[in-house]
């Protein structure tokens, strides 16, 4: 198969989601965000099975890997409006800790470019209010960068339910079309008239 094909665009879609699923568990588990970080495990186990079923042509493999990728999307999606305050979820609830910590997402204390340093009173510092660390100048807030992990990974997981799909019924043309006693041959009758022609002979 070319380098174009289908097959190789799985391949590396899959080596795409195992990088951005891996930087996603380490922040996770920084944040002791349980629930991510059995997901996201789940997830990691899964793709790997899918690269090995798109490797060594096994499509039992890449229909788990396609399985499994809508119930991605849909954890994808229940995240986004977690942080999103939609459907009358919170990001300040504790879902993702499963209840187990009073812990929430790494980025919520560590957002790019926010200045702490800068705090009028030491009292504020004790604070862990999103408003007051977007008054102080954050580039971006907590809550958007855990959307825009999550959009990132909704995005690959689209084109790779797309491929895998493509290349699930690449694989089912190519076990219709195979000859098991003839190998891939096209004419199977033209060669069995020769080798009878010259068994006559």
């Amino acid at each position: 198969m070319g380098c174009c094909s289908g097959r190789c665009m799985l391949i590396f879609i899959c080596i795409l989601q195992l990088i951005t699923a891996l930087e996603r568990q380490v922040f996770d588990f920084l944040g002791y965000q349980w629930a991510p970080i059995l997901v996201n495990f789940l997830h990691i186990i899964v793709v790997i099975l899918g690269l090995f079923g798109t490797i060594q042509y096994r499509p039992r493999y890449v229909v788990l890997y396609l399985t499994w990728t809508v119930l991605w999307v849909g954890w994808n999606i229940f995240v986004c409006c977690l942080y999103l305050d939609l459907g009358g979820l919170s990001k300040d609830s504790n879902y993702l800790s499963l209840g187990v910590s009073a812990h929430s997402s790494w980025w919520k204390e560590n957002a790019p470019g926010c200045d702490e340093g800068d705090l009028p009173a030491t009292r504020w510092q004790s604070l862990e209010s999103p408003a007051l660390v977007s008054s102080l100048g954050c580039m971006l807030e907590y809550q958007y960068i855990e959307v825009l992990h999550s959009a990132l990974q909704l995005f690959i997981s689209l084109l790779g339910f797309v491929y895998a799909c493509y290349v699930i019924s690449v694989f089912n043309e190519e076990e219709d079309t195979f000859d098991f006693i003839g190998g891939f041959d096209q004419f199977p009758v033209l060669h069995g008239n020769e080798k009878a022609s010259h068994l006559f002979l």
